[in-house]
């Protein structure tokens, strides 16, 4: 594997992911950008969850070496460093909003006005002393989102963190991923809805395990001749991977 570059925040040689005797992630090689919004964009079952939990280090991986923020994936000194949510909300039902938030805080030495910012940020502040069985799906996913914020990572993996959101709350959300990353915190998002492609610096399309580009939105426009980025990515599909 060669060297990663001090620049990277992830760095992915010959990744292959199997289950069972079936190839879920086919040789993939990549690298995301310290301080960026990177997209992870493709249809549901194409590996997107796979790749993140390969990253993040939950994954057993058949072969390739993956590191993040200069480390082995998976080190312990990761643990502090990158915030990871995941598609399900991963949240205390019979606690409040605040006490989950309070709860990962401490976890992370961080003090209760991190807490408030934190839920505030999502948009739950009105929530704040509802328990975690009381609230709806969009907001238990808002409230796993907070947990992630609170510790002030140098990292966000989002897994489809915007699902059954209503818009307003989306173009917040996006808003508040481009202020970390000018303070320097590297996302990757993952998405199945192209329109979220606009709001990234670089995008990752995946489809059925293989990673058809690795560039940005402008550069998929260019290379493809469609301006519309759900048609560009059609595009990709039929014609294969960009070199």
């Amino acid at each position: 594997m060669s060297q990663p570059s001090p620049s990277a925040a992830v760095h992915i040689r010959d990744l292959t992911v199997r289950r069972g005797k079936r190839e879920v992630l086919h040789n993939i090689s990549l690298t995301i950008p310290r301080g960026s919004i990177t997209g992870l964009l493709g249809p549901s079952g194409c590996g997107k969850t796979t790749l993140m939990r390969s990253i993040v280090g939950t994954q057993i991986v058949a072969s390739g070496a993956v590191s993040a923020l200069g480390l082995p994936a998976g080190s312990p000194e990761l643990r502090r460093r990158i915030g990871y949510v995941t598609q399900a909300p991963s949240i205390y039902p019979d606690i409040s909003v605040r006490e989950n938030v309070a709860y990962y805080a401490a976890l992370y030495g961080r003090d209760r006005d991190d807490v408030d910012v934190a839920i505030t940020s999502v948009g739950l502040l009105e929530h704040a002393h509802q328990r975690g069985d009381e609230l709806s799906g969009g907001q238990k996913t808002r409230v796993s989102l907070a947990c992630a914020l609170v510790a002030r990572p140098d990292m966000l993996v989002l897994d489809e963190p915007t699902v059954g959101l209503d818009p307003v709350l989306r173009v917040e959300l996006w808003k508040q991923f481009h202020e970390l990353a000018a303070n320097g915190t590297t996302l990757l998002v993952s998405s199945h809805v192209m329109d979220e492609a606009e709001h990234c610096d670089r995008l990752l399309l995946l489809r059925e395990g293989t990673l058809l580009a690795e560039l940005s939105p402008d550069e998929l426009r260019e290379r493809t001749g469609e301006q519309n980025l759900e048609q560009a990515f059609l595009t990709l599909i039929t014609t294969g991977p960009i070199a």
